[in-house]
């Protein structure tokens, strides 16, 4: 026996009800009446058998049948009402999702997003945060900037900037510091690269045993509370040019150790579409004509 369709003027009207917890306030968004409302529920609730809400003295609630049903509807919906909003001048913009490291977008990506869209404007960029931890196939993601070597298994990288590491601190702990060794008798501020740190004290001439100190997963974080008097941290100043600039944070020495970068990776086994590809274009562009180069 063939199944009876549901009305999808009953499923939007419960969506919206469970949304907003009130008949009215469904009827409202809809540009219906209350009433006509109401009668697409009953509807519903016959179709189905069960009852999707009830009366307390508080208003109206979810049944547990209606729990079940809402979340459902409420994310189709909504991915259908995106879908439409994508549509401009009769056209359809190609939805790009990027995974960025928080230093980066904070420090270099969010002031260039002009600059995309003007160059792009096809695409309709969705940009998400990791912590350098990120699984591209597991979270839907086009690509993802990561600081690092280069070497991901499996997924293709392109050199987006160096980044060397420096301590920044804020001015009040910079004026306790008159050579590296003061920094001994510092906060050390860490990040999950325990080689950070000796690295740097190498490239400054001196040796050091083990390492003490607050350990972030986030440089953006880690400079945060630098800049709190927390510590001194090690991360990269050109990521954090604004607050150098502003005072905010200080940094002490000119030393810095040579580590690894950002990058933009992706799966090798997913070709390329068009927008990947021309936001990779874009990307690497902004950033070679920095340093006087193109790239293509």
């Amino acid at each position: 026996m063939a199944r009876v369709p549901v009305p999808l003027n009953a499923l939007r009207a419960f969506e919206a009800s469970a949304r907003h917890l009130s008949f009215t306030r469904a009827a409202d968004e809809l540009c219906v009446t209350q009433a006509a409302v109401s009668h697409q529920i009953k509807a519903l609730e016959a179709r189905l058998g069960v009852a999707l809400f009830r009366r307390s003295n508080r208003g109206l609630l979810l049944t547990d049948e209606g729990m079940a049903l809402a979340p459902t509807l409420v994310e189709s919906f909504g991915a259908i009402d995106r879908l439409f909003d994508r549509f401009d001048s009769g056209g359809v913009a190609e939805v790009l999702t990027v995974s960025a490291v928080g230093t980066f977008a904070v420090g270099a990506l969010l002031e260039r997003l002009p600059a995309f869209r003007a160059a792009c404007p096809g695409i309709d960029l969705r940009l998400l945060t990791n912590n350098n931890q990120v699984d591209l196939v597991a979270e839907g993601l086009d690509c993802a900037i990561r600081f690092g070597d280069g070497a991901w298994h499996g997924e293709a990288a392109d050199a987006i900037c160096p980044a060397p590491l420096t301590p920044l601190c804020s001015p009040a702990v910079a004026r306790t510091l008159r050579s590296p060794t003061d920094l001994l008798r510092r906060t050390l501020l860490r990040s999950y690269r325990a080689q950070d740190w000796p690295s740097w004290f190498a490239a400054a001439g001196l040796e050091v045993g083990a390492l003490h100190g607050p350990l972030f997963d986030s440089s953006l974080v880690m400079v945060q509370a630098a800049m709190l008097g927390e510590g001194v941290a090690l991360a990269p100043s050109t990521m954090f040019r604004r607050e150098l600039e502003g005072g905010r944070i200080v940094r002490p020495f000119a030393v810095e150790v040579s580590s690894d970068g950002y990058w933009l990776t992706c799966l090798k086994s997913r070709p390329p579409g068009r927008a990947m590809t021309e936001f990779r274009r874009w990307l690497l562009n902004s950033f070679a004509q920095e340093r006087g180069e193109q790239r293509q």
